[in-house]
């Protein structure tokens, strides 16, 4: 299996790319029509949840930049 890359936008979606599936609570996979490539909505405002459909434009701000988490709690 090739690395699957998950990149936070900024004011915007989750962009996963790579090979990956998706499933809901429930663990039944959504049909994505053979993409490589979708972006998750962050900002709860999609019609079309759990993907990106923009709706969010002008709407959430976050700004996106990396940073370490701290270490896991034994």
């Amino acid at each position: 299996m090739s690395k699957t890359k998950i990149t936070v936008n900024s004011n915007g979606s989750l962009r996963v790319e790579g090979e990956f599936e998706i499933v809901d609570k429930h663990g039944n996979v959504y049909g994505l029509g053979g993409r490589e490539l979708v972006s998750i909505c962050r900002c709860g405002m999609s019609q079309n949840k759990p993907f990106c459909d923009g709706s969010h434009k002008g709407h959430f701000e976050h700004d996106a930049e990396a940073f370490d988490l701290p270490p896991k709690k034994q």
